[in-house]
Order: C-alpha cells, then sequence, then structure tokens
C-alpha cells in the first residue's frame, strides 16, 4: 500500500490534510505511529466524522520515504 503513495495524488501534512477531509476530497488517510498523539488526535477525529479510512504507519520517518521526502512525515492524504 505504502509504494502507490509515490505516484497516487496527495497531500502531505496535518493542516492540508484536515482541509481535504473536511472538503470530501479526501480518500485514505495514512498517521505514522509515532507521530505525536497531540498533532494527530484531531485527523482521527476528523476522519471517524468525515468516513474517511486510516491506515496507521509504523513512522513518521517510513512514511516521508514513501513519499518521497527527505523528512519524516507525520500524516499523508491520498485525494481524488
Amino acid at each position: 500500500m505504502l509504494s502507490q503513495l509515490s505516484s497516487a495524488a496527495k497531500v502531505v501534512g496535518v493542516k492540508q490534510s484536515k482541509k481535504v477531509i473536511r472538503d470530501g476530497s479526501a480518500k485514505q488517510v495514512f498517521i505514522a505511529a509515532d507521530a505525536e498523539r497531540r498533532i494527530t488526535a484531531p485527523i482521527y477525529e476528523l476522519c471517524e466524522v468525515h468516513s474517511v479510512p486510516v491506515t496507521e504507519v509504523p513512522s513518521m520517518k517510513e512514511l516521508g520515504s514513501a513519499v518521497g521526502i527527505a523528512v519524516g512525515a507525520a500524516v499523508v492524504t491520498v485525494i481524488s
């Protein structure tokens, strides 16, 4: 699943993810398990409210690598 992230239409980051979840264009959200809970908790809540599936990834480093950035990522959202 993570291998598909490099070519998928997506947004990276909490603020951008919140926006696309709220506007209904989010298809799938990936959240790093080692990200700070205070940062990811609102994303989990929004996904539940808007019925967006969430997949946990073991680390921010792994999630960042999957989307082709040199730093870790707490949240990546695949958009339609």
